[in-house]
């Protein structure tokens, strides 16, 4: 096939959606008062052919394009390029042809919901028109105002940072990790480090992982290995899981619980966890209906494994629990703080440096959130239980531990017993969605938070609201590879 005929086939294969994104990150080289007659791609190759750009012979740079937008079919159809092929060239930051700044936009548009353009726009009223930001502009139009505006430019991202602060905090993490690159690659400049050496590489990796859902990695290349916790080992290590559902022998031993209810609903919970931390390549081990001295057992065990070929530890305990404790199904007490201090450093020395994540699911109390009364179209067909533990001294006092806890003190939290806790099948339902996307746990745990606090008990009228408690001294990511 020769050169005109490969682009028209490649044009006419390419969405407006595709082509809108390929004209914004060709910006650099076509201003975008030239793009404005521009509206299929095969006119956007002719404006690329006069800025000699592309060329029969010189397919580099419209490889490039296609590997950002995920059409690796063309890539590797027509233009006998792979993924891999991209990968390797776009690892040295000085082939790459489009700006990490552009791509890391790009991205950012990819990633944001209607709804959160809106709100986009929303912060945008009192700086761009309003006939600028019609229902159908996107976010990349949005993009290409605020910097005909100057308030959005390679070196001016404050106000950019500021509505995504607002509006999805998660998605912060494109702009921190692009401004840590810029930084490392003038500190290369300034120290007179070649191009090819490992500010670039580190810039380059970072982002040949951000350019496509399709292609993300967890290979964090060392130059930030201080600021992201390992996640390579398979497995990456332990996922224990203690599922406390009956309660009799606590009924009977314990008067003053004589009211504790078996847990209905908790073999969803485990059935959850199981499935989701399995996806994220964790040993998952359960254990069922333990008393406290079966817990500490269990503990106890997991404190002598050695844990050197495992990047992390992870504890999910189900079952009643009261301020600052959680219940056995004796009806017997064991501190928060006791159970996970047995992973501190001097006492499990093989997970030293490394996170220790606990979940919760079990009350802080008695007391309910109250809920400002709404009005909504259908009835709660499900009876609610609750699970009815001060937050003081949850954690040890040293670094690596994340405590999600299901509910803040003193508060009681729920569980449906035909559907499970609302805490953990959110958790594990946002873990499941967002770890494939590149979310660290706190932005997750902050997604769980909204979620769950948007739910009601109508009976009570009670909320609940999760907390994370944490001394993570780097951010933690769950990949799928």
């Amino acid at each position: 096939m020769d050169f005109n005929s490969c682009l028209y086939k490649i044009a006419e294969q390419l969405g407006s959606s595709e082509v809108a994104a390929l004209k914004f990150l060709c910006l650099d080289y076509i201003p975008q008062k030239k793009q404005e007659p521009i509206n299929d791609a095969l006119m956007l190759f002719q404006g690329l052919q006069e800025k000699e750009m592309l060329e029969e012979g010189n397919l580099s740079f419209l490889k490039e394009l296609l590997f950002l937008i995920c059409r690796l079919d063309l890539l590797t159809h027509d233009l006998n390029s792979s993924k891999d092929e991209m990968k390797k060239e776009l690892y040295d930051l000085d082939k790459a042809q489009v700006s990490a700044y552009r791509v890391m936009l790009f991205k950012l548009s990819e990633e944001v919901s209607d709804l959160e353009l809106k709100e986009v726009k929303f912060f945008l009223e009192k700086k761009i028109p309003k006939c600028k930001l019609h229902d159908n502009s996107s976010l990349l139009d949005v993009f290409v105002e605020m910097e005909k505006r100057l308030i959005l430019g390679e070196e001016n991202l404050d106000s950019l940072k500021s509505i995504f602060e607002h509006v999805n905090k998660s998605l912060l993490r494109h702009i921190e990790v692009f401004e840590e690159s810029n930084r490392e690659r003038r500190m290369s400049l300034e120290y007179g480090a070649e191009a090819s050496g490992s500010f670039s590489d580190g810039q380059s990796c970072i982002t040949v992982q951000e350019m496509c859902d399709s292609l993300r990695e967890q290979d964090i290349d060392s130059q930030v290995s201080d600021r992201i916790y390992q996640m390579k080992s398979k497995p990456r290590g332990y996922c224990l899981i203690v599922n406390n559902y009956d309660f009799s022998e606590a009924r009977e031993r314990v008067p003053r619980l004589h009211k504790m209810k078996d847990r209905k609903g908790t073999e969803r919970d485990e059935d959850a966890l199981t499935e989701t931390f399995q996806k994220l390549h964790f040993e998952v081990v359960s254990h069922k209906d333990c008393t406290v001295s079966k817990i500490r057992e269990i503990l106890r065990a997991f404190q002598r494994m050695d844990h050197k070929s495992k990047d992390c530890f992870i504890c999910c305990i189900l079952s009643h629990g009261n301020k600052g404790i959680i219940y056995g199904t004796d009806g017997k007490e064991a501190s928060i703080r006791e159970l996970t201090s047995y992973f501190t450093g001097s006492n499990c020395p093989s997970l030293a440096g490394k996170p220790k994540v606990f979940f919760i699911q079990a009350c802080q109390g008695d007391n309910f959130h109250k809920a400002v009364p709404v009005e909504t179209d259908s009835e709660r067909d499900n009876y609610l239980d609750m699970d009815s533990s001060s937050q003081k001294n949850y954690i040890p006092d040293e670094a690596d531990f994340l405590l999600g806890m299901a509910t803040v003190k003193y508060c009681v939290s729920y569980r449906e017993p035909m559907r499970g806790s609302w805490y953990i099948q959110s958790l594990c339902e946002s873990l499941r969605e967002r770890c494939p996307l590149g979310d660290d746990i706190l932005s997750i745990l902050t997604g769980v938070n909204y979620d769950v606090s948007n739910k009601d008990d109508r009976k009570n009228m009670g909320k609940q609201m999760p907390q994370p408690i944490f001394t993570l001294r780097k951010k933690l990511f769950f990949p799928l590879n």
